[in-house]
């Protein structure tokens, strides 16, 4: 089993892959986290739940997964490459952090 473990995608390479193709958002922080904001479309799954949640985890689609600033996300990716050997898994680089920073430099 080969686990890759730099799959980090950008907030421009997300954003044009959430134009146009069919994507998984999934936002992996603390429901008061989620809360307070999220991105457009993402579905909430908390960390420490993940694993019992594969079920709701699309495995046809590329699957983008976010925290707050990408560390979280990328501890969830790995745990799901090796428990469940998905494929399919990529880290949202800077997490919801990057998201907010494009969104206000883009106005």
């Amino acid at each position: 089993m080969e686990i890759v473990t730099q799959k980090e995608i950008s907030i421009k390479q997300f954003l044009e892959l959430n134009k146009k193709h069919n994507i998984q958002i999934i936002d992996i922080r603390e429901k008061y986290e989620y809360d307070s904001g999220a991105i457009f479309k993402s579905i909430h799954i908390p960390m420490d739940q993940i694993l019992k949640s594969i079920d709701k985890i699309e495995k046809e689609k590329k699957v983008i997964i976010y925290c707050r600033s990408g560390r979280r996300s990328a501890a969830v990716k790995y745990m799901l490459e090796r428990e469940y050997e998905l494929k399919n898994i990529y880290c949202l680089e800077g997490g919801y952090e990057s998201y907010l920073n494009y969104q206000k430099n883009e106005k």
